[in-house]
């Protein structure tokens, strides 16, 4: 049943599945009308998550009333660690001070709650050792916190877009959640000596599934968009009858989003907290938009960072041939707008996303142009944090960016801007000769060595793309320019947090700096997770900087330890049931 009806001074969106215990519950969330006075607030959520990838997945399953305690029968290698859990065996590890159990050791995450639960989870993974977890896992009723999960799709977030044919870089141990083993999952496949390494397909199902093994389903919203995530406020002197606001984006209190001063309080929720209203809409059938809006007491931003690709500022990186996703390359070629007597591919960046570019293109015997700023040598490419045995493919791109780049440089002043795109196709066929194999190479094989038709340029940046398909590039004080039949600028993505005030930008370690996972992460207390600069509302996964699934679960532990003691101190904890929300 779909559609609309007044109650009072609140509309209701009455869209009903009863196989869908979670779109129930939000469908009995009201809309508030703008004449509704602010002590008629409707029911609140106590935790709304945005983002259904692993991140929320994860934190799902710690707020249904999981605990993770010491499995006495296991020893931790780590002596200290281990003399620490042995202390408060009797306590879930929510229930400690995660501080102390932190305290001193080192991973591969800033956030040291992350690095706490992958030591739990994987001991001394990074050792190459291959652990049972020192945990076991133990459900109190008592302990559930109501809450939904809204995603765009099903759950699993990103993983049901990528590419099907590539692998994952962490093992596929690594990519599993609390509680279920991921090769109970995948039937153990084992495939060479990078066997442990998963496809997307596989990890996305084993989410899917994870959410089903669990019994999650009922806190899932699927389909669904948030459009606002809004503080709510009043005024209380001087501004009319009780007059309501919303802070944009958490534009409320504290945040100089124009709500502070003397007149001007947020909602409360009862209980000292302050009130957030999410709104959106849900994708039903026949395309059918259906609007929402809900009260929550916390949010949790769990999106991910894949929403908006990074773009150069190029001029011309609008035309029809510049794309910015790998998988328009997979398409022209599965559509065969590419062969080998295409004009090359021109790809920017020195990232995974830009070598899984090149290595589809060469599979395929096209010709690949590869443009990036940093030098072959520098420390910071992620090439040299991956060992060989086990990514043998992107060490083969490592070595052709360092052994196949372009020499043939024109002098300086042949190569100014005017006269370089008339020389662009001499220089490029005498760059990029018609696909010739190399001897005792194999074509698309595994096997194969380097591959002929590929050409780096190490320290150089694109200045403009051309309406006749031809780009200029700048290197060593140089021009060049190529004709080529696509370009893929591949230079990382960033987060599109566009439902919060400013797209979220105050909230970062840098306020006068976009959200960036890599340069500017959301700012958050490093034990709770909770926004520095925005109390109720948290960050967890690669907003926060944990790009990869082994360490963002330690978010999800913060976030779970910090509104289980908050709701025990305040006692509101709530039995599983559904809550008192609905």
């Amino acid at each position: 049943m779909e559609g609309y009806r007044n109650a009072g001074n609140f509309l209701f969106i009455s869209v009903i599945r009863p196989q869908c215990p979670a779109l129930a519950q939000a469908a009995a969330m009201p809309l508030l009308e703008e004449t509704a006075p602010p002590q008629e607030h409707p029911p609140t959520v106590p935790v709304v998550i945005i983002g259904n990838g692993p991140s929320g997945i994860c934190l799902s399953y710690l707020l249904s009333g999981h605990k993770p305690y010491l499995d006495t029968a296991t020893v931790h290698p780590n002596p200290i660690l281990y003399r620490k859990l042995q202390e408060t065996k009797h306590l879930s590890i929510t229930e400690q001070d995660l501080e102390y159990l932190s305290e001193g050791l080192e991973g591969r995450s800033r956030n040291p709650v992350a690095v706490l639960f992958d030591t739990l989870l994987h001991p001394n993974a990074d050792f190459g050792y291959e652990l049972p977890p020192v945990l076991q896992w133990r459900r109190d009723k008592q302990q559930h916190i109501p809450h939904l999960v809204l995603g765009r799709a099903t759950p699993g977030g990103a993983w049901h877009a990528m590419e099907g044919s590539m692998l994952t870089i962490s093992l596929g141990i690594w990519m599993e959640l609390p509680g279920v083993n991921y090769r109970d999952l995948t039937n153990g496949k084992h495939r060479d000596v990078t066997s442990d390494r998963a496809t997307p397909e596989e990890i996305s199902s084993y989410y899917r599934n994870y959410v089903k093994l669990k019994g999650l389903q009922k806190n899932f919203v699927d389909n669904t968009y948030v459009t606002s995530v809004q503080k709510l406020c009043r005024e209380q002197e001087g501004g009319g009858p009780e007059d309501r606001h919303r802070g944009q984006g958490g534009g409320g209190v504290g945040d100089g989003g124009g709500f502070e001063g003397k007149g001007v309080e947020c909602l409360s929720n009862g209980a000292g907290g302050a009130l957030w209203e999410v709104r959106g809409y849900q994708q039903v059938q026949n395309d059918t938009h259906v609007p929402f809006a809900l009260f929550a007491e916390n949010v949790v931003l769990a999106t991910g960072a894949s929403d908006s690709p990074v773009r150069l500022g190029a001029e011309g990186e609008d035309l029809p041939f510049v794309f910015h996703s790998t998988s328009d390359l997979g398409l022209a070629v599965s559509q065969r707008k590419l062969d080998m007597n295409s004009d090359p591919v021109l790809i920017v960046g020195a990232g995974l996303s830009a070598a899984d570019a090149v290595l589809c293109a060469c599979n395929s015997r096209i010709r690949v142009l590869h443009v990036f700023r940093k030098g072959v040598g520098d420390p910071d490419l992620i090439f040299k944090q991956l060992p060989k045995t086990l990514y043998p493919e992107y060490h083969k791109v490592y070595n052709m960016m360092c052994s196949q780049s372009y020499t043939n440089t024109a002098p300086s002043s042949a190569l100014n801007r005017p006269q370089a795109v008339s020389i662009a196709s001499s220089v490029c066929a005498k760059m990029c000769p018609k696909p010739q194999l190399a001897a005792g190479s194999v074509a698309g094989g595994a096997g194969a060595g380097l591959f002929p038709d590929y050409t780096s340029f190490p320290e150089h940046c694109l200045v403009s793309f051309q309406s006749d398909r031809k780009c200029l590039l700048q290197g060593n004080n140089s021009l060049k320019a190529f004709k080529i039949s696509m370009a893929l600028v591949l230079i990382g993505t960033n987060p599109n947090l566009f439902f919060l005030k400013g797209q979220g930008q105050y909230l970062g370690q840098d306020p006068t700096k976009p959200i960036s996972c890599t340069q500017n992460p959301i700012d958050i207390h490093p034990y709770t997770f909770e926004c520095s600069r925005e109390p109720g509302l948290f960050a967890m996964g690669p907003l926060v900087g944990d790009n990869f699934v082994r360490f963002l679960k330690g978010g999800a532990l913060g976030i779970a330890s910090c509104l289980l003691k908050r709701l025990k101190q305040k006692g509101t904890l709530i039995g599983d049931g559904g809550g008192n929300f609905i």
